[in-house]
């Protein structure tokens, strides 16, 4: 099967930039368009109580520019190894929802993603998007941990 465009999920931790990495590897052997997306967290209570406030903006703001800054450095990493890559910043309350609906917006047929690898509590309390994101999408996911 060849993976013609595909979406890499970042946080900008190690693990997310390893799934990094790994993506580049596909895409020069597949010839892959590669999408990269962070998703902008609003905590719906947060938003809220914020939204009126003029600093609130400010906040976002902030935050995007954030995240600008962690996919313009994904972006020099493919770029480092020959690649062209899109970036895509969403927004919403619910990150693996976010990333299901990017996938599908850009019409990707592979995900890869970063997994921290938490279990027990950590898992129960924090989460698995990666987990999230298996359970909904149709399509290929390889998960990339860092050890």
């Amino acid at each position: 099967m060849a993976y013609e465009h595909i979406l890499v999920p970042i946080d900008g931790s190690e693990t997310s930039f390893a799934a990094v990495q790994q993506a580049a590897d596909i895409a020069k052997n597949f010839r892959s368009k590669i999408t990269v997306l962070q998703v902008l967290a609003i905590d719906p209570y947060i938003e809220a109580q914020y939204i009126t406030a003029v600093r609130s903006n400010d906040i976002i703001d902030r935050a995007k520019q954030n995240i600008q800054e962690t996919l313009d450095k994904a972006k020099q990493l493919f770029r480092d190894q020959g690649l062209v890559v899109d970036t895509k910043i969403a927004e919403g309350q619910v990150i693996h929802h976010e990333i299901v609906q990017a996938a599908e917006e850009v019409g990707a047929d592979l995900i890869v993603i970063g997994s921290h690898g938490r279990t027990g509590f950590k898992k129960f309390i924090l989460g698995s998007v990666a987990q999230n994101v298996l359970g909904e999408v149709k399509i290929p996911v390889l998960v990339v941990r860092k050890e």
